[in-house]
C-alpha cells in the first residue's frame, strides 16, 4: 500500500509541474526579434582617393559601398566633409546626399564641390592637405546613423568592413624634370639658411632627385659617390629616401660623415615646385632623429 501511496504521490508531483510549465516566452531577450535593428553601409571598393592638383576642379575622389543586409533599408547616405579631421559632426560640411541604389552605390565629389562646401576656391586644395569624408546613413524609416552615435567598436572591427568615413589626399604627379635652382625655407641640420640658393639634379635614375649639391653645403663637408637620393612615386609625388647601408654616407669631412636612418621621407610636388622631406639623420653613426630639408623652386 505504501508503495502504491508512493507512484502516486510522484504521479502528482509531475502532473503539478506539467500543469505549471509557462506556454509562452515572456522573456524579451530570448528572441532576436524583440531587439531594435539599426543600418550602416560597408565599403565595397575605393574609386580614387587622391585629388589631381593640376585639374584639382575636375578631380574626382570617391568610395563604393553596400547597405549591411540584416539591418534597415538604407533610404539616402549624406556625405559631408572637413579638411583635416573631425570628429565633431557640427564641423563638417555637407557636400551632397545620395540616394542609396543597391550594392556598388557611389559616393564621391569632385574638387569644385568639397571647395564649394568648404566655402573656397578649388585653387586651396593644396597639394599634401587631406580631407576627410563622413557618410551619414538615413533608413526609409527615418533613423538617420554616424559615428556619433554608433558603438565604436563596430568602426574599429576591420571585419566589420564600416564605411562612416574615408579619407583623400591632394597629389601633384610627378613629372620630370625638377632640376634647377631651389630657395632654402627650412633646413633643421643648418648646411643653408633660410633664403640660400640650392642647386638641385635630376638622376641619376627615372623618378629620382640629386640632393648632392644640397647636403652637405661644400663649406662644411664633402660630397661622396653616393649622395643623397630620393625617389618619388610618380602618381602621388610622395617619396622614399632609403637607409643607407653600413658604412655608406652621403657626406664626410664635416668633419664627421653623415648617412641617412630608416623612416626618412617626404613629398615632391613639381606642379608646385616644392620639395618638402623629412630625413632621420645619422651623423658619425648617431641618431640625430628627423631633420627637415624644405626647398622651393625659383
Amino acid at each position: 500500500m505504501k508503495k502504491i501511496l508512493n507512484i502516486f504521490s510522484v504521479a502528482a508531483i509531475l502532473l503539478f509541474a506539467v500543469s505549471c510549465k509557462k506556454t509562452d516566452n515572456s522573456n524579451p531577450l530570448t528572441d532576436i526579434n524583440n531587439f531594435g535593428k539599426g543600418a550602416y553601409i560597408t565599403l565595397a571598393s575605393n574609386i580614387n582617393l587622391n585629388l589631381n592638383y593640376a585639374q584639382v576642379a575636375t578631380s574626382k575622389v570617391g568610395v563604393k559601398v553596400n547597405q549591411y543586409n540584416n539591418g534597415n533599408d538604407v533610404d539616402k547616405i549624406k556625405v559631408f566633409v572637413v579638411q583635416g579631421s573631425n570628429a565633431n559632426p557640427t564641423s563638417w560640411k555637407l557636400v551632397k546626399t545620395v540616394t542609396y541604389a543597391g550594392e556598388g552605390t557611389e559616393l564621391s565629389a569632385t574638387g569644385a564641390e568639397i571647395a564649394t562646401a568648404l566655402g573656397v576656391a578649388p585653387a586651396a586644395l593644396t597639394p599634401g592637405n587631406f580631407y576627410t569624408f563622413y557618410n551619414q546613413v538615413i533608413t526609409k524609416s527615418g533613423e538617420t546613423y554616424d559615428i556619433s552615435n554608433i558603438n565604436s567598436a563596430l568602426e574599429s572591427g576591420s571585419f566589420y568592413g564600416v564605411c562612416f568615413r574615408w579619407t583623400a589626399s591632394v597629389v601633384c604627379p610627378f613629372v620630370a624634370p625638377m632640376a634647377g635652382n631651389y630657395k632654402v625655407i627650412q633646413d633643421d641640420w643648418a648646411d643653408w639658411s633660410p633664403g640660400d640658393i640650392v642647386k638641385v639634379t635630376d638622376g641619376p635614375g627615372a623618378n629620382q632627385l640629386n640632393l648632392g649639391q644640397v647636403w652637405p653645403n661644400s663649406a662644411y663637408g664633402n660630397v661622396t659617390s653616393t649622395p643623397l637620393v630620393v625617389t618619388v612615386d610618380p602618381a602621388t609625388g610622395s617619396c622614399t629616401i632609403p637607409a643607407s647601408p653600413a658604412g655608406v654616407f652621403w657626406a664626410t669631412g664635416y668633419p664627421g660623415s653623415a648617412s641617412t636612418g630608416a623612416g626618412s621621407s617626404g613629398l615632391v610636388f613639381s606642379c608646385t615646385g616644392r620639395i618638402s622631406l623629412s630625413i632621420r639623420l645619422l651623423y658619425n653613426g648617431g641618431d640625430q632623429g628627423f631633420n627637415k630639408l624644405i626647398l622651393q623652386k625659383q
